[in-house]
C-alpha cells in the first residue's frame, strides 16, 4: 500500500515564506500525478496544485502568483512553495495521488500537514 508522508507546515508570519514536501513510500512505479490540498476550517477541501511525472503542472488561479509546486526528478516526491502567506491560508495541507492497479483506482491521501499564518 502506497503512503504519502508530509513535513514542512509550522507556524509563520504574513509574508513569510514555507517549504511543504511529500514522500511516496514507494519509488517502484512512477506515480502520474501528485498533488496537494488545502482544507481551512469549515470550508471543504480544495484542490491548490498537482504535478504530473512528464513535469507539466497546474496550480489553483487564487494561488498562482504566490505557490509553486514541482517534483524531484524521477522521484514520487513533490513540493510545495508557499509564499507571501496570508492569514487565511491558514489550514491543513494534504498531499493526495491516485493509481490503478487490476483496474481498481486507489486515493492515497497523507495525514496532512498544518500551516497557521499568523502575527
Amino acid at each position: 500500500q502506497v503512503q504519502l508522508v508530509e513535513s514542512g507546515g509550522g507556524l509563520v508570519q504574513p509574508g513569510g515564506s514555507l517549504r511543504l514536501s511529500c514522500e511516496a513510500s514507494t519509488n517502484s512505479f512512477v506515480l502520474n500525478v501528485m498533488g496537494w490540498y488545502r482544507q481551512v476550517a469549515g470550508q471543504e477541501r480544495e484542490s491548490i496544485a498537482r504535478v504530473f511525472s512528464d513535469g507539466t503542472s497546474t496550480i489553483a488561479d487564487s494561488v498562482q502568483d504566490r505557490f509553486a509546486i514541482s517534483r524531484d526528478n524521477g522521484k514520487n516526491t513533490v513540493h510545495l512553495q508557499l509564499n507571501r502567506l496570508r492569514p487565511e491560508d491558514t489550514g491543513v495541507y494534504y498531499c493526495h495521488t491516485y493509481f490503478y492497479e487490476r483496474r481498481q483506482k486507489y486515493d492515497i491521501w497523507g495525514q496532512g500537514t498544518q500551516v497557521t499564518v499568523s502575527s
